[in-house]
């Protein structure tokens, strides 16, 4: 008996050691994230974004007589709910003192039939001009920045097509993104956002109507 009772004390007496879990000190990684981060601010470029210029008149000074001037070669878009409307050259009321017709409003569509083929018409110096520019570039007759310079210039000349946008109320600012990206295809050089007239807002709707 004391043999066995020897032995049970003996096997009960060993206990095994208990593991416990492992700990790990997050510390030095947090200050690596930040340390990263702070690196990667530092060093990176941010992209700029990529705009349209559109020119906006200035308004005259009621001290100051502006003398009308005759708009050269030019076009106006008026917007208004789902659809586009323009007219070309100034716009004449029914009774006027230069005695010229009434202005008449045209209806047309955004896509490659409606208003992109209207201004490719309508802006064909401009757009020709480029095509004569391009073909001496990829000749290496002109550099780059001659290039682009000469279509900065045909820009501007009179023949150049000038664009005004005018929208009423009801207009749908996809319609304006719309209309931009299709003078920016066509090479516009002149876009100025306008305040409709009154006489442009009743045509306009009695043509809606």
């Amino acid at each position: 008996m004391g043999e066995s009772g020897g032995g049970h004390e003996k096997k009960g007496g060993k206990k095994r050691a208990k593991k416990g879990s492992p700990r790990v000190d997050m510390t030095p990684l947090v200050d690596l994230a930040f340390l990263l981060l702070t690196f990667f601010v530092l060093t990176s470029t941010f992209s700029k974004p990529k705009v349209m210029s559109l020119v906006y008149p200035a308004k005259p000074k009621d001290e100051v007589k502006v003398e009308e001037q005759k708009i050269n070669n030019a076009i106006t878009f008026l917007l208004t709910e789902n659809k586009i409307f323009y007219y070309k050259g100034e716009f004449y009321g029914a009774v006027n003192s230069k005695g010229k017709p009434a202005t008449t409003l045209e209806e047309s569509t955004f896509g490659s039939l409606g208003v992109r083929k209207l201004l490719a018409d309508l802006n064909s110096s401009v757009l020709n001009g480029k095509k004569i520019l391009k073909a001496r570039l990829d000749n290496k007759e002109i550099k780059t920045e001659e290039y682009l310079e000469g279509i900065k210039d045909l820009k501007r000349d009179d023949k150049a097509l000038k664009v005004l946008i005018k929208t009423d109320e009801k207009a749908l600012c996809k319609n304006f993104i719309d209309l931009v990206d299709e003078l920016r295809i066509n090479e516009i050089g002149v876009i100025a956002p306008v305040d409709i007239t009154n006489d442009e807002y009743q045509l306009l709707n009695a043509k809606i109507k």
